[in-house]
Order: C-alpha cells, then structure tokens, then sequence
C-alpha cells in the first residue's frame, strides 16, 4: 500500500472508531469519510464495505471488553453472582458505548471477524447461564437465546433514552435480574424460544439489515 494510502486508512479507522463509538455501527459511511477528511470513494477502494470497516476498527475493540466481562462473571464463587454480574455489565456497555450495543445484540452478519466474535461470545454466555443453571439459582427455561433478546431489547432502551434517562436500563435489568431467579418462575412459559434462524432474522431486522 503506498503512503498516502495507508494515511488515508489511517484516517478512515480514527475516524470510524470515533463516530461509531458515539453513535453506534450504522453511522453513514459518507459522514465517516467526511469526518476523516477524505473522499466517499477512498473510503470504498480501501475498505469496500461497511462490514470491513467494523471489523478493521471494532472487533478488537469489542473482543477485549467482552472478555474482561466474561472473566470476571466466571470468577464469582456464587454461580447467580456471576450471572447477573455479566447481564448487569452487558447492560452497562451498550449503554455506555453505543458500538459495542450493536456488537453484543448481534448486528452486522456479512462482518465476519465480528461475527466469529459474537460465536464466542455467545458460547461464553452459555457457560455462565449454565453455571446458574446447576446452581439451581437461575429458572431453567432461560437460555442463550433469550439473553439475545434482552440484549437486543437494551440496546434499543439505551439509545433511545440516553438523552433524557440514561439510566434508565438499569431499572429494567433490575426488574430482569428478580425475575429471572428460580424462586420467581411460575409455571411454564407461553412461548418457546427463538430458534438460531428466527434470532438471526430477528436481530437483522433490528440492525436494519434485512
């Protein structure tokens, strides 16, 4: 890549990082050009697609706050601790940084590195509710699809109130967390969980992407 090149990309990724992490990942990507100081068409001959831009500037990003979470839940001795420390600070990221809000509800398929991510994501998730799980603390009819949900549900809350009541996601975590408890599960549900398909085409549709 020739010099002029490579501090073009350089821009775009600075740029891209700043306005993704104010506004989240579907920020236009002729703003990010313009903000970086080049031209729509650089942007495109050097990255091609949105989804390359995330994954250049985003994934790494992402990975490592996800894990931090992920290690911490997975250091509590009480099982339930753990779990609704993870649902709490998941909560607390989307709300914090709209770009991450966008990763860990699962948007943006055609990125692949980001994608690979939120597989691991999702497996590390698993692991934590099933811990709740044979803790017997945490009702058993939960599941890694419904923590997608919620999720994608909180990222919608934050983004829409974080002018006016930013904390307000923390009175709905607050409400998820007591009735997610064992004790607090009366009977059956009346629906059963998304299948992998429906949660793909659901949080498609929330990315807009559908």
């Amino acid at each position: 890549m020739r010099a002029d090149a490579r501090r073009n990309a350089e821009k775009l990724r600075a740029a891209a990082a700043e306005l993704f992490q104010e506004r989240g990942l579907q920020v236009s990507l002729k703003e990010i050009a313009r903000h970086a100081g080049v031209s729509h068409g650089t942007l495109y001959n050097l990255f091609g697609t949105r989804e390359a831009l995330i994954d250049e500037v985003v994934t790494d990003l992402a990975a490592g706050r996800l894990a931090e979470v992920a290690e911490h839940a997975l250091a509590f001795e009480d099982a339930w601790e753990g779990f609704a420390y993870y649902i709490a600070k998941l909560c607390e990221l989307q709300a914090a940084d709209p770009a991450v809000a966008d990763v860990v509800s699962g948007r943006y398929p055609g990125a692949e590195r980001l994608m690979s991510l939120c597989g691991r994501a999702q497996e590390t998730a698993e692991r934590i509710i099933e811990r709740a799980h044979r803790a017997g603390t945490l009702r058993p009819d939960f599941t890694g699809q419904d923590l997608l949900l919620v999720l994608g549900a909180n990222a919608l809350l934050a983004r829409a109130a974080a002018d006016v009541a930013p904390d307000a996601w923390r009175r709905g975590v607050a409400f998820l967390l007591d009735g997610l408890r064992t004790q607090a599960a009366q009977g059956s549900l009346a629906a059963q969980p998304l299948t992998q398909q429906q949660m793909h085409d659901v949080m498609g549709r929330l990315a807009g992407t559908s």
